[in-house]
This record gives structure tokens, sequence and C-alpha cells, in this order.
């Protein structure tokens, strides 16, 4: 199949920055503004720079579905203190907005994001698909990325590892529809978006968008297509449904690990016993 030309890229065919605060839906508008304000009071001198990602800066989010996510950068490796003091903000902000569904903060140390290592996944990350918020832009210093193998490998090349923690956040969720709704948001999201960087070289773009990145895949893997068809579906209205997680995780999920290290091989292991990469929720 001759790979075609798709939206996502600039005129030199790099992957272009989605996102800008300019496409921030009005209804968003003071949440995004509250987050900005209050960050600096929560980190204090270690904020080094902010950045949203996701819906609002797409300007495709749902009130009262859409989350607010964040990625902060600290000038160090956050500590347990940071993490709490991230998930006292977001929920703050969830209670007070409530255009919003939640919110989820990425942490991460400066160096780590301008490290050689997560040069094609946190790196690639802040560069192309988050919008900056405060701060210096870390994305400045991050090289231009083409949709290829590598960058395949190193966002997503990581399933296989992940499958055994999914197995165990599901056996050890309670056993009920509102437990199990937002462990199918989560997996259904993340599998497609690996189907879809499965293909993205062949299909030579990028896309956020889980109904595109689906028949993306499916273009080059029809018996597989209305599995990811369903998960995209449910990435953006997800059910509790347990024969759903059964599915991921039995069928879908191993099956798309097999066949992504046979396509892009392993991503490069992290130096924390069990990295499991940082692909965004």
């Amino acid at each position: 199949m001759t790979a075609a030309v798709h939206r996502g890229l600039d005129p030199q065919g790099y992957l272009a920055r989605e996102g800008s605060l300019a496409r921030v839906p009005d209804a968003f508008r003071p949440v995004v503004a509250a987050a900005r304000d209050r960050l600096p009071g929560v980190f204090g001198a270690r904020l080094h720079s902010a950045y949203l990602y996701g819906s609002i800066p797409r300007g495709t989010a749902r009130v009262g579905r859409s989350d607010l996510d964040l990625l902060v950068a600290l000038h160090e490796e956050p500590d347990d203190a940071d993490r709490a003091a991230a998930g006292a903000l977001g929920d703050a902000l969830d209670a007070e907005f409530p255009q919003i569904d939640g919110v989820g903060t990425l942490l991460h140390g400066r160096a780590r994001l301008l490290s050689d290592l997560e040069r094609h996944d946190m790196g690639w990350f802040v560069a192309c698909l988050c919008t900056p918020l405060l701060g210096e832009d870390l994305g400045a210093r991050m090289p231009r990325y083409r949709p290829d193998s590598l960058l395949a490998r190193e966002t997503n090349g990581d399933l296989a590892l992940l499958l055994p923690r999914w197995r165990a956040r599901i056996a050890g969720a309670a056993d009920s529809e509102e437990a199990r709704r937002p462990l199918v948001r989560f997996m259904s999201r993340h599998l497609v978006r690996t189907a879809f960087t499965l293909v993205m070289p062949r299909w030579n773009g990028w896309t956020s968008d889980l109904h595109e990145m689906a028949e993306a895949f499916a273009a080059y893997y029809p018996t597989r297509a209305e599995q990811l068809r369903a998960a995209a579906v449910l990435g953006y209205d997800p059910t509790g449904d347990r024969d759903v997680l059964s599915h991921y995780t039995g069928d879908l999920g191993p099956w798309l690990a097999a066949e992504y290290t046979r396509v892009h091989g392993v991503k490069t292991p992290r130096p924390e016993d069990g990295a499991q990469g940082s692909n965004p929720p």
C-alpha cells in the first residue's frame, strides 16, 4: 500500500505541533486560566514550565465530559510531595469547574524531558502534543520529528510490559461498573493509540482523534478493524463491562503487543525497575 500524505505534518513532512491556546473553547477558558494562575503557588521555585495537552487545546473538548490534561516540568525530579500537591490542585479544579470531568497531571523533571532517552517519547510528546502554558517551552529544544518506526517504537513499544500491570489493576478494582469504567476508558485509548502508531509510518501522518486512528489502522489490518472501531467508541464513551477488559488483556492486547514487537521492536528500557514509559492516558 502506497503511503499517502495525511494531516498533522508540516510542508517539509515533519510532525506539526497540535493544539494552541487560541483553540481552547470558550467554556474551558476559565479553568485553563485558573490552572495557569495557581500552578506557581503550588510548586513555587521548583516549577520550570507547564503545558496543556489533549482535547482542550485541540478545541475538541466536550463540556462535562472532557478532562483537563496538564504536564508540569520541574527543575528537579518530582517527589511524593509534588505528586500530592498536583493531585490536590486537580481535585480543587475538578470540584470548582463543572465543565471538566477530572484533571490529569503528568509530572517530570526538566533534565529527564530533555534527555536522549526520552527524545522520542516524552520529548516528542512535549514538542508535538503539548501546548505551552507557563515558562520556557522545552519543545523548542527538541528536534523535529517524522512519523517513522523509531518514533513508533519509543512511544508505544512497551505494550507487552504493560499488560501484566493492566491485569493486576483489573483484578484489584472493585467489582462494579463505576470502578471498571475508568479502566475501560484508559485501556481503550491506549490500545487505539498503540494500534495507530503501529501503522503510523505507513499511514505517514498524525492524528489524535481516536476514530481516525482506528480507521488508519483498519486500512492495514482489516481483520482487527471492528475491534479497534469499538475501542475508539469506548475511549470516548466508556462502559464498565468486565468482558471488554478481559478481551483487551486476553486477546486484542497480546496480539497487538506481539505485532508491534515484530514490526517496530521493543522500546528502549528505562532505568527504573519495570519502567512502563509515559504514554499519556
